[in-house]
């Protein structure tokens, strides 16, 4: 099951109250005030993992508590602090307030990690209040509580070309045979029900992703359809390809489901309509008018779109496609920009580093 949206409750640890204890040993007259710390509470963290590719794992595990602080004790014992929670998302999930609707992080690389919820404070023990006028102090304080809200997950896959178009495009059977992905291919509209990702092998080293996006209708963006709630996965693209059936066979009107199609990403994000799109003409093996291929080519050119002609089924025009999608979505990095540096960092490269940062940071802090 493909799950891309969900909404958790986090609440980090609180922290540990500080102890109220004085010494009293034989042989030490003037033991004092010896209550201890309280330690503090566990973080809640996010952190962004290549190996997760859904959300699901959140469908029936929603709420999620990191441990609290330990209480202060005598003998000016600090308690222990109270252990972090992790929490592994997809890499592309993005992170908001459920109620403000703020952003609070995105998840682009693997690895990242992002303090959802900030543990308590452990409170002081009367041992920090004693003072020349005081010098058996009763005052001790509470643990500081951890932070708690509710939070909206969003996954937005990563990847260099979305597929878009209406139902039965040709584009689950383009994706099947430019890539090694497999998603389920029949003759009824919405057979892709989720998103699938195919990397692309372009010529020698050079791959790019191709995410393939459930098919829309119009009036996708009034709920018609499985509506517009994939369309988030083509945000983060370079490009958009947009597939238009050509066959006859539907019995729609190809420039028609152009325009329809363009009204629709319009309706969504502004944003996402105005990025760079390609234009194909799908299933040519079984092309009957060819004015209906002249009808799309012309609304192409009208809007400064690149126009192929392909067919999934015999490969006729992919390499051509395939070919033009990798000059416009894969950066060269062949020759690098050189990077002024200062003399100072120069110098610093020569300098062997000292012994002690080597040392690792204290994880029971």
């Amino acid at each position: 099951m493909f799950v891309d949206e969900v909404i958790i409750r986090v609440k980090a640890g609180d922290g540990g109250n500080g102890c109220l204890a004085f010494r009293r040993e034989k042989y030490v007259p003037k033991g004092g005030p010896s209550g201890g710390d309280g330690g503090r509470g566990g973080n809640i963290v996010l952190v962004a993992n290549r190996n997760y590719n859904t959300l699901l794992h959140f469908r029936f595990n929603p709420e999620h508590k990191a441990e609290r602080g330990g209480h202060g004790e005598g003998s000016n014992c600090s308690g222990s602090n109270g252990k972090h929670t992790y929490l592994p998302v997809p890499v592309g999930t993005v992170a908001m307030d459920a109620e403000t609707h703020e952003i609070l992080h995105d998840f682009v690389e693997h690895g990242d990690q992002f303090i959802l919820c900030q543990g308590g404070r452990g409170g002081r023990g009367n041992q920090h209040f004693a003072t020349s006028t005081n010098q058996a102090p009763t005052r001790h304080e509470p643990g500081t509580p951890g932070v708690e809200r509710k939070v909206r997950l969003e996954l937005k896959l990563l990847a260099d070309v979305g597929l878009i178009g209406f139902p039965n495009a040709g584009k689950s059977t383009l994706i099947s045979r430019i890539s090694a992905a497999r998603p389920k291919i029949a003759d009824y509209p919405f057979t892709t029900l989720e998103p699938n990702l195919g990397v692309v092998q372009a010529d020698g080293e050079r791959t790019f992703v191709v995410a393939d996006i459930p098919g829309l209708i119009e009036g996708a963006s009034q709920g018609y359809g499985l509506g517009i709630q994939f369309l988030r996965h083509v945000e983060r693209t370079r490009l958009l390809l947009h597939l238009v059936d050509v066959s006859g066979i539907s019995g729609r009107d190809p420039a028609n489901d152009f325009d329809v199609i363009l009204k629709e990403l319009a309706s969504f994000s502004p944003e996402l309509a105005a990025k760079p799109m390609f234009v194909a003409a799908t299933k040519m093996d079984s092309a009957q008018d060819p004015e209906l291929v002249a009808s799309v080519a012309r609304r192409a050119a009208d809007h400064g779109m690149p126009f192929f002609q392909i067919s999934a089924v015999t490969g006729a025009g992919l390499p051509e496609l395939i070919r033009a999608i990798a000059e416009k979505v894969i950066i060269h990095v062949d020759d690098p920009v050189p990077v002024e540096r200062s003399e100072a960092e120069q110098a610093a490269d020569e300098i062997p580093p000292h012994p002690e940062q080597y040392n690792h940071e204290d994880d029971t802090e």
